[in-house]
Order: C-alpha cells, then sequence, then structure tokens
C-alpha cells in the first residue's frame, strides 16, 4: 500500500467511525426501495443472480441494495471500517457477501470476465489516475458487462457552498486533469446529531474528456449520462442545497463493454 492509499485509508477509517452518510448502511431495504433507491432512472434492470463487483464501495449501501435484488455480490474497498458497515448489512438480511479490503488500482486478485456488473459509486477521483482502474474493469467484465460510475463534476470540483460571494460560486482552481484539488474538511452530522468538521480524503480532478475518451480507447459504449441536481427551488443562496441547484456535483455515467 502506498502513501496516498495509506492516508487515504485512514480518513475514511475516521469517516466511518464519526458517523459519515456514506458509512451509514441501509438496513430497511425492501425489493421496490431498493431498486428505487439504486437505480432512480430505471436503468439496471433485472440483476437476480448476476455476479456485481462494487468498487471501492463500502459502507453498507451499495452491497445491501443489490444483495436484497438477488445479486450475487462482491465488494472491495480501502477501508476495512467501511467494509464492517457492509458486513453488518449482511448479517441483518441473512445474505452472504464476499468483502475484499485493498486498493482499486489493484484488482489482480479477480480472474478475467468474471463479474456482469461493475459499480463504482463516487470513489475514482480519490486516485490521481483512473486509467489503470478503467484497464483493469475492462479485463473483470464479461462480454457485454456494463460499468456503472460516478464522478465528481469536473467542471465544478472545486467549489464548496462557502464559495458564496453574493452573486455567485468562485470558481478559481485550473481545469487540469490530475490535479490535485484542495476541499474544505468534510462537515456531517453523526448519527447523535452532533455537527463533526473531519478532513477527508486527497482527491483529484479527472476532466469529462479524460473519463470519456479513457474509456472508449478500451473499448466501452457510453449509455447514458445523468447530472445530480439539487431540487429545492426555494434554497437560500450559500446552502448546500442552492450550491448543488447551481453547480451540481456529481455525474453519472453508464458504459457497456
Amino acid at each position: 500500500m502506498d502513501d496516498l492509499a495509506s492516508f487515504n485509508q485512514s480518513k475514511w477509517d475516521e469517516l466511518a467511525r464519526q458517523g459519515v452518510l456514506y458509512a451509514r448502511p441501509l438496513l430497511d431495504l425492501t425489493l421496490e426501495t431498493a431498486r428505487q433507491w439504486l437505480d432512480p432512472y430505471g436503468y439496471l434492470g433485472d440483476v437476480r443472480e448476476l455476479d456485481v463487483l462494487c468498487l471501492a464501495s463500502g459502507g453498507g449501501k451499495q452491497s445491501a441494495a443489490f444483495s436484497v435484488m438477488g445479486a450475487h455480490v462482491t465488494v472491495l474497498d480501502l477501508s476495512p471500517a467501511m467494509l464492517a458497515r457492509d458486513q453488518q448489512a449482511a448479517v441483518h438480511y441473512g445474505y452472504s457477501i464476499e468483502l475484499h479490503q485493498g486498493d482499486m488500482r489493484d484488482l489482480s486478485r479477480y480472474p478475467d470476465a468474471h463479474f456482469d456488473l461493475v459499480w463504482q459509486p463516487y470513489s475514482i477521483n480519490f486516485i490521481p489516475d483512473p486509467q489503470p482502474v478503467f484497464q483493469q474493469v475492462a479485463r473483470l467484465l464479461k462480454p457485454g458487462g456494463h460499468y456503472h460510475l460516478q464522478i465528481h463534476n469536473p467542471f465544478v470540483q472545486g467549489l464548496e457552498e462557502t464559495s458564496w460571494t453574493g452573486a455567485g460560486y468562485l470558481l478559481s482552481q485550473p481545469y487540469i486533469n490530475g490535479a490535485e484539488m484542495y476541499e474544505a474538511p468534510w462537515e456531517f452530522e453523526d448519527t447523535q446529531g452532533s455537527l463533526v468538521k473531519v478532513p477527508g480524503p486527497r482527491a483529484f480532478r479527472h476532466t469529462l474528456s479524460a473519463v470519456i475518451n479513457g474509456l472508449a480507447a478500451l473499448g466501452f459504449n457510453l449509455r447514458g449520462l445523468w447530472e445530480e441536481v439539487g431540487q429545492d427551488p426555494d434554497a437560500l443562496p450559500g446552502s448546500w442545497d442552492h450550491f448543488i441547484r447551481v453547480a451540481p456535483p456529481w455525474l453519472t455515467l453508464w458504459f457497456s463493454s
């Protein structure tokens, strides 16, 4: 494990212990709510008996939803504390799951053409170069398999709701692929409702052209792209809800192999 992985693992372990939202397992899912939470765009189809890799996806959310929907689920994540949440969900629902602690940049433990679907929520931006991950995902997918990828919207990365100037959100960091981004400490309410500030993992910008062209070069076909936009028309400027209406922070992309 290199210095970046060690640093980010320690940060995710700490965030999990503090009760960040992403480390709170989904323990009240039904088949219907699992599908709606996982696939609001209605793009997924029937996943029963499919082999799914939840990549850099610990926390007990995606793994729980896929398992409730009948898939065979494997989770790889850097953080043992995050993987513990997946185990918690598995025990709660009574399903079996494969949990592996490791770096998304090294998927050599998995054989070729092993998964029908690789599902990667927001995590690729915690490494400086996604191409080695993309190459391994291409190797792992069965012919006709799918890759679901969520990335930070590169056009607004570096902005925070605190960037509000009174007229807009100030964008100041250069648009450079692979650049490390300064991010303010993560601020959230823990499970007891107390406000917590925790320094987050190191994060990097990946330009949209680098992501799309990098996957296209490996033979992937883009099937869809969505922005996650805030829905509160009355949100106050400078609040998180207003910020995500103006500068949607995440993009969701679907690819087929």
